[in-house]
């Protein structure tokens, strides 16, 4: 997956930024833990800046938009180039889905961290929202059989702690749900650049299409006139957390 965001990368540091009402909660999940791991790290969204950090990212091209190069170490999750332990927490900020070895790369978290792992990530129970169940029905298909479930986390690592993470209206991280309120923005190739979504699917620009078709006949806000007035919303965005001692 690190070749994908060589090539899709660009903008990352731009489309992609710490939401602070994500990173509160995540933050929360921290407290008390003085040195993390941040596995797939990226660009560095959501690493605490009141904590040293070590940042773990296979891209070149993430690391080369990040804001603070001196501590990052360019390596896979599924081989951590650490000691046992030589971590309080580890934290993997929707990052999961995109390793080759799942397993292995949970097991090098617990193995890295001595206390706590947290980690952001979508849960593929969840029914999507409008944008994959009306224009990209195989994003859905797809975000499932890559995303962990609950259950399979739980298999991996023992009792978890599984927390709702309501997407906000105005979410600034411009992650695939961040603009269930803002239609248009999905019409933007600029914005999608920073979804890793769109460069697994074909045939993008005719659904995009279609889209703005229902925007400008007005069928799209006749359908979701109720997400006009939510200020949240819950599509299945998580956040787990387990302890590991």
């Amino acid at each position: 997956m690190s070749e994908l965001y060589d090539l899709l990368g660009h903008s990352y540091a731009v489309q992609r930024q710490a939401d602070p009402r994500i990173s509160v909660a995540i933050r929360h999940q921290l407290q008390g833990r003085t040195y993390i791991v941040n596995v797939g790290a990226g660009t560095g969204s959501y690493e605490p800046i009141d904590l040293p950090v070590v940042a773990v990212e296979p891209s070149s091209q993430m690391i080369l938009q990040r804001r603070n190069r001196s501590n990052v170490v360019q390596a896979k999750a599924e081989a951590l180039p650490f000691v046992d332990g030589a971590f309080d927490a580890a934290m993997a900020i929707l990052t999961v889905h995109h390793w080759n070895d799942k397993e292995r790369g949970l097991k090098e978290c617990a193995r890295a961290a001595r206390n706590r792992l947290v980690i952001f990530t979508w849960d593929p129970a969840s029914e999507g929202f409008w944008l994959v169940q009306d224009y990209f029905p195989e994003l859905l298909v797809l975000d499932r059989r890559i995303f962990p479930s609950m259950e399979y986390l739980r298999s991996m690592l023992g009792r978890i702690s599984v927390q709702t993470v309501a997407v906000p209206a105005d979410c600034i991280d411009g992650f695939l749900g961040a603009y269930w309120r803002r239609p248009r923005a999905y019409l933007d190739p600029v914005v999608r650049s920073g979804m890793s979504s769109f460069a697994r699917i074909s045939e993008v620009e005719s659904r995009i299409e279609l889209l703005r078709k229902d925007l400008a006949s007005g069928a799209w806000e006749r359908s979701h006139r109720h997400l006009l007035v939510a200020d949240t919303l819950d599509i299945g965005y998580r956040l787990v957390t387990v302890e590991l001692q």
